[in-house]
């Protein structure tokens, strides 16, 4: 394999968020856009200025980061030499499949190709590509130079070596890969945050809660727990000194019987009408009830919610 850079075919929110990952770890990047050059430099910039201001990075660091960064509009500049190319181009499937041919064309035969979509078959996005086997999903998480995770999602014929030289490289970069064994809609995090955000919307709307105690409710309890241990773990604690082993029993689960919170739970695959409108009027009455040092507006909690996330990190000794 090339041991040179990383090449982001697709320079939004996703590919320059990775890119400031690759050059803060020492990694160069190329980072292709169609026409936003200029907005592609000033989110590495800022990036890199949000890392000194929370100490991250010192200034001399991001400086020497900056050199690491190249930006171009040609798709052939971009991955000419890349050991790894990750698009990150708009979810359509006629579209990616033209990025892709561009990238085959011009990138190493050995390059591993990665695909950022959220909501694609995985084998479809390179049902024709030259090299299936060394194109894979590469899902990140907004804000993509923050939350560590990656979800790497084999196509029917996906190599387990490139798997594994991808996963390799991702935690070069600081994030933390997990791979999906076969493919599933919305992969593992998605499916998640798919299954929770339908109760919420249905304790809203049925009149249960708030929307601010849904949210309150979620962070306050099993958020913090999840972003320590996971669900697994915490179930395995929760049912000590037995552990999950043993949970069914612990807690007169019955395999044979409907479980009652289970059976009363949404299953409707279609969102209420005005669902969203309904959930707005709540969410700018929980805005205007927050302390004004956690934001009271858009920009002030994104940059609460990324200063909390940082402390978070550093918890977890990932920064």
């Amino acid at each position: 394999m090339n041991t040179g850079k990383i090449a982001f075919v697709g320079a939004g929110l996703i590919g320059s968020g990775l890119a400031l990952n690759c050059i803060t770890n020492g990694i160069p990047v190329v980072l292709q856009t169609r026409r936003q050059v200029d907005l592609c430099a000033s989110r590495i910039d800022s990036g890199l200025a949000f890392f000194v201001e929370n100490g991250i990075i010192t200034r001399e660091k991001a400086e020497e980061a900056r050199k690491l960064a190249t930006i171009t509009t040609s798709i052939q500049e971009a991955v000419t030499d890349a050991i790894m190319v990750q698009e990150s181009g708009p979810d359509s499937i006629e579209l990616k499949h033209q990025l892709i041919e561009q990238i085959e064309t011009y990138a190493p035969a050995d390059a591993i190709i990665a695909s950022s979509t959220s909501s694609r078959s995985i084998t479809q996005v390179f049902e024709k590509a030259r090299h299936p086997e060394r194109c894979m999903g590469g899902h990140p998480y907004n804000p993509a130079y923050l939350i560590p995770l990656v979800e790497i999602t084999k196509g029917e014929k996906t190599s387990d070596e490139y798997v594994a030289k991808a996963k390799e490289i991702y935690e070069k970069m600081g994030k933390v890969p997990v791979v999906l064994n076969k493919e599933v809609i919305g992969f593992i995090a998605n499916r998640y945050q798919s299954a929770i955000h339908r109760e919420a919307v249905d304790l809203v709307e049925n009149g249960v809660c708030s929307v601010e105690d849904a949210d309150k409710a979620l962070v306050y309890s099993v958020g913090l727990r999840w972003s320590v241990v996971g669900q697994f773990l915490t179930m395995h604690l929760g049912a000590a000194p037995e552990g999950l082993g043993g949970f069914n029993e612990k807690y007169h689960i019955n395999p044979d019987a409907p479980d009652p919170r289970l059976s009363n739970m949404p299953t409707w695959t279609t969102f209420p009408k005005d669902w969203d409108k309904h959930a707005a009027v709540g969410l700018e009455e929980a805005i205007a009830n927050r302390p004004p040092e956690t934001g009271n507006d858009m920009a002030s909690i994104e940059k609460w919610r990324d200063k909390m996330l940082v402390e978070t990190l550093r918890l977890h000794g990932l920064l």
